[in-house]
């Protein structure tokens, strides 16, 4: 069987979805491809919403992506909330801005 997969997911979205005990996958590895596609891709979409709330509304870099965090740990917002905290980490390194301290608990920061 061939994989013909072209898209490199990075090990810390593979972090989101791995068991840390057994250290394997809790999903199919076709779910796990699936979500860090719209993740990304939300990642990507948030850039310039989150330059425009910086320059605009909020006083710093960090308050907006705590806004953004909490936003994406709605009810309704289409993703987990491990996949939140992996697309404000990934929204900041797009910017360049530093990595937030979010509010959730017990998570590592994306490498």
């Amino acid at each position: 069987m061939s994989d013909d997969y072209q898209i490199d997911i990075p090990p810390s979205f593979f972090a989101v979805f791995t068991d840390p005990v057994r250290q394997r996958l809790r999903e199919p590895i076709g779910t796990v491809r699936e979500r860090y596609e719209v993740c990304e891709d939300l990642a990507t979409a948030l850039v310039e919403q989150a330059r425009i709330l910086a320059h605009v509304e909020v006083p710093s870099e960090d308050e907006v992506l705590q806004r953004i965090h909490a936003g994406l740990r709605s009810a309704g917002s289409g993703v987990s909330p491990d996949e939140a905290r992996w697309v404000v980490l990934r929204l900041a390194e797009l910017l360049g801005w530093q990595t937030p301290q979010l509010d959730d608990e017990g998570s590592d920061p994306m490498p």
